[in-house]
């Protein structure tokens, strides 16, 4: 079977999931930035938002390996056939524009409100650190769906770093879009822009499957008839 680096695939669902924050950036994603003021605040204050937001990613995906350890033990291959599978089923999820049905917890999203409230009223520098923090709370079916991923990884730390990967992946569309927002706004509706995230997904899908497609015995098959095939 082929190797899949699912770091990578992380990553890679990172990129495809940031087409959506983009398109919700002014109301969520941005909502920490008040007043711009001068460039050298703002790109501080970005980078204080984004470096909370992957610390809190680190964070919940470590929590979420390590819960995800005992019922792991069960599976008699592990993570190595299991966890790339999840992430074709992921994709696809998002690919077909299954996550718009998925259910939104108020149990996360009204305390992020919360936060989103009180944080207007600190220090530009806290502000954007407690609502980077806070973004694990965000109503995103896709990033529950990664974080229920991480579970998959086995460890503790194989969740960090697949979470970490994964808003690693969000960062240079997202940042973009903080920096450049009107002039992306222009050019990229939000239909465009999730009409690119579903190709780009499906894209990813096909392509991990295919990969994948020795895990299902088909490459075993193969190889066995060729042998038949010699020894005639």
């Amino acid at each position: 079977m082929p190797a899949i680096d699912t770091t990578a695939a992380a990553f890679m669902a990172g990129l495809v999931t940031s087409l959506h924050c983009l398109g919700m950036c002014g109301p969520l994603a941005c909502s920490w930035a008040v007043a711009r003021g001068s460039d050298w605040t703002f790109m501080r204050d970005t980078a204080l938002y984004h470096g909370a937001r992957l610390g809190s990613y680190a964070l919940v995906g470590a929590l979420a390996g390590a819960l995800g350890t005992a019922p792991l033990a069960w599976f008699q291959h592990g993570t190595g056939v299991l966890l790339p599978w999840l992430l074709v089923l992921m994709f696809a999820v998002v690919g077909l524009g299954l996550d718009a049905w998925m259910p939104k917890p108020a149990l996360l999203s009204r305390p992020m409100a919360r936060i989103r409230f009180k944080a207007m009223g600190l220090g530009s520098m806290a502000r954007a650190s407690l609502i980077g923090l806070a973004t694990p709370l965000l109503p995103c079916g896709p990033l529950y769906m990664m974080f229920g991923l991480a579970m998959a990884n086995g460890s503790a730390a194989r969740g960090a770093e697949f979470s970490t990967a994964f808003g690693l992946g969000t960062l240079p569309l997202l940042a973009l879009g903080q920096t450049q927002l009107h002039r992306i706004g222009i050019k990229l509706s939000p239909v465009a822009l999730k009409r690119l995230q579903r190709g780009m997904a499906l894209l990813a899908a096909v392509v991990l499957a295919w990969r994948l497609r020795g895990s299902l015995g088909f490459g075993e098959i193969e190889h066995g008839c060729c042998q038949d095939t010699a020894m005639m």
